[in-house]
C-alpha cells in the first residue's frame, strides 16, 4: 500500500463523521430555496423586470457546458437556433452559463457566454434577475444519478424566474429517480415552470411530483456537423484504409457516479494530496473504491470481450470515442485491451469534427446517449450498453428495445457480440427503423417550436413573433434550417400531409 494510500485510509472515518453531520447537498438546495422565496420580494422592484415592447427579448441558457460534453453542447447550439428561428433572429439577446469559456470558444456564437462558479446559489440569483426568462437546457435535468447539484441548479434557474414571474422553460430534459430532498425541491419550485420532457416516462415522474408537463424530444436531432472530410480525415490519419466499415466505441465510467459535495475530503485533498483521483471539481468528488474500480473493469472487459468477438468474423476498425473529457480514462484502457485501437476524445476535438468522425462509421457500441443520436441521422447501426434510462428510453422510441443492454450486466460480451451480429445481419432494416425515427423526432421538435412561440405569446401578448410561428403553424416550419443531408432524409420518409 502506498504511502496515499494509507493516508486516505487513516482519513476515512473522519470524513466519513463529517459527512454524517452536514449534507451539503441538502445545504446546497436550502440555500437554494432561501435565495428563490427571497426573490418573490426582490425580483419585482428592478427596473428591468418585465420585457416592454421594442426591447430584445433577455434569455439565460443553463446547462451543463463547458466541461466538453459532446451531448451537452449539440442539443444547446441546436436549441439557440431553433429559438432564434422561432421567436426572431434580431429580437433575442441571449447569454448561456458555462463552466470554461475557453472549452466552449467557437460554440453559441449568437449568444454570450459567462462563466458559472460552482457554488452557484448567490450567483444564479443575480444573474437572473437580470433576464426576461430562463431556459433550463440540460438533458439530465432532473434526477439525482449524475450529481444533485446539477438538478439543483436547473431546479433553482427556473425557480427564480417563476418567483419574478418571468418565462421559466425547461426544454426538452429527462426526468428519473431523485433523492426525496431534490423531489421535495421540484415540486415545490418547478410546477408553475413551462416544461418539456423528451418522453413519456420522465412527464410521468414530474407528474407525480405536481408539474404538468408536455411531451417532446432531444434537441440534438438538427445538429450540422463539420463535412464528411474532416472525420474521414480524422479516421485516415488513425489508420483507416478508407474502406474498411468503422465500429466506434463510446465507453464512460458509469459506476464513479454521483458526484457529491465532501467538505472533508477537500480539505485532506488540499492539506495530503489524498483522494485526488477521485476528485472531480471543487468540493464535488466522484464515488470511488476497490467496489467501483471492479465493476468498471468488468464492464470494460465486457465491452472489449463482444467486440473481439463480433469482429473474428467481421472485418470492422475499432475506434474509441470519448463524447466528454472525462472520457478518456475509459477510452484508454478500453484500447488498450482493443489491441490498441485509436482513441478520439472532445478535450482535443471539438464537436463539429466528432459528430463528422462518428457518421463515418457503419457500427456503434455506445454509453453515451448522445453518441447514439448524433450518429443516427447518417444510418450508424448502434447499439446501447447503459447505465440509466436515457438509452433505454431511446431504444424503445426507436423500437428495439433488445438494443439496450446493461453496464453491468455479467452476460455484457455475449450480448454485445450477439447485438452487433443482429445489427449487421439486419442492417437495412435497422437502418429504415434509424431513420424513421430520425424524421419522426424532428417532427416532434418542430410540434416543440410551435408549443414554444404559444408560451411566449401568451405570457407577453406584444411580442413580434415572426409571421408563420405559433401553434396554427406548420411544425415543419418551426426547426432550425436543415442541412441538404437532413432535409433529403426527411424527404425519404416524411409522410405526406
Amino acid at each position: 500500500m502506498s504511502l496515499l494510500d494509507r493516508v486516505r485510509e487513516r482519513l476515512q472515518p473522519a470524513v466519513d463523521g463529517l459527512a454524517k453531520v452536514a449534507d451539503a447537498d441538502v445545504a446546497l438546495q436550502l440555500s437554494m430555496a432561501a435565495l428563490i422565496e427571497r426573490a418573490r420580494d426582490t425580483y419585482p422592484a428592478q427596473p428591468w423586470h418585465r420585457w416592454r415592447p421594442g426591447e430584445p427579448l433577455k434569455l439565460l441558457f443553463a446547462g451543463y457546458s463547458g466541461t466538453r460534453n459532446t451531448g451537452a453542447d449539440v442539443r444547446v447550439e441546436e436549441m439557440i437556433r431553433q429559438f432564434r428561428h422561432v421567436l426572431g433572429q434580431d429580437q433575442l439577446d441571449l447569454t448561456i452559463l458555462v463552466f470554461d469559456p475557453a472549452l466552449t470558444r467557437g460554440y453559441f456564437r449568437t449568444a454570450k457566454q459567462v462563466r458559472m462558479p460552482t457554488v452557484f446559489p448567490r450567483f444564479l440569483y443575480d444573474v437572473v434577475a437580470e433576464q426576461h426568462g430562463v431556459v433550463a437546457c440540460e438533458g439530465s435535468m432532473f434526477k439525482s444519478k449524475f450529481a444533485s447539484a446539477l438538478t439543483t441548479f436547473m431546479v433553482g434557474a427556473l425557480g427564480l424566474a417563476n418567483a419574478g414571474d418571468k418565462l421559466s422553460i425547461a426544454y426538452g430534459g429527462e426526468a428519473g429517480a431523485m433523492s426525496t430532498s431534490l423531489q421535495e425541491l421540484v415540486r415545490r419550485y418547478v410546477a408553475d415552470s413551462f416544461v418539456i420532457t423528451r418522453n413519456v416516462q420522465s412527464g410521468e415522474v414530474l407528474g407525480a411530483l405536481g408539474v404538468k408537463t408536455r411531451l417532446g424530444t432531444d434537441t440534438a436531432w438538427t445538429f450540422d456537423p463539420g463535412p464528411d472530410a474532416q472525420g474521414r480525415a480524422l479516421l485516415t490519419a488513425a489508420g483507416w484504409d478508407g474502406v474498411t466499415p468503422v465500429l466506434a466505441v463510446c465507453p464512460i465510467n458509469p459506476f464513479w457516479w454521483p458526484v457529491r459535495p465532501s467538505v472533508g475530503k477537500a480539505v485532506a485533498r488540499w492539506v495530503t494530496g489524498a483522494f485526488d483521483d477521485e476528485h472531480y471539481d471543487s468540493i464535488y468528488f466522484h464515488h470511488a473504491g476497490e467496489a467501483v474500480q471492479a465493476r468498471q473493469e468488468a464492464y470494460l472487459d465486457g465491452l472489449a470481450r463482444g467486440i473481439e468477438a463480433f469482429r473474428r468474423d467481421h472485418d470492422v476498425f475499432v475506434v474509441c470515442v470519448g463524447m466528454e473529457q472525462l472520457d478518456r480514462r475509459a477510452c484508454e484502457p478500453l484500447a488498450a485491451r482493443l489491441g490498441g485501437a485509436p482513441v478520439f476524445v472532445s478535450d482535443e476535438v471539438e464537436m463539429y469534427e466528432l459528430v463528422s468522425l462518428l457518421r463515418q462509421c457503419t457500427y456503434m457500441v455506445s454509453s453515451r446517449y448522445h453518441g447514439i443520436v448524433t450518429c443516427m441521422p447518417a444510418g450508424v447501426l448502434s447499439v446501447g450498453v447503459t447505465m440509466d434510462e436515457r438509452i433505454r428510453n431511446l431504444m424503445v422510441d426507436r423500437g428495439t428495445p433488445e438494443l439496450a443492454l446493461e453496464v453491468d450486466d455479467p452476460q455484457l460480451a455475449r450480448k454485445v457480440d450477439a447485438a452487433l451480429r443482429h445489427v449487421a445481419d439486419h442492417a437495412d432494416t435497422v437502418r429504415e427503423g434509424i431513420e424513421r425515427t430520425v424524421v419522426r423526432n424532428l417532427e416532434v421538435m418542430g410540434q416543440m417550436g410551435t408549443q414554444l412561440a404559444r408560451y411566449v405569446r401568451d405570457r407577453m401578448p406584444g411580442f413580434p413573433l415572426p409571421p408563420g410561428m405559433g401553434e396554427a403553424g406548420d411544425p415543419w416550419s418551426h426547426l432550425p434550417p436543415l442541412s441538404p443531408s437532413l432535409s433529403q432524409l426527411v424527404a425519404r420518409h416524411r409522410s405526406p400531409p
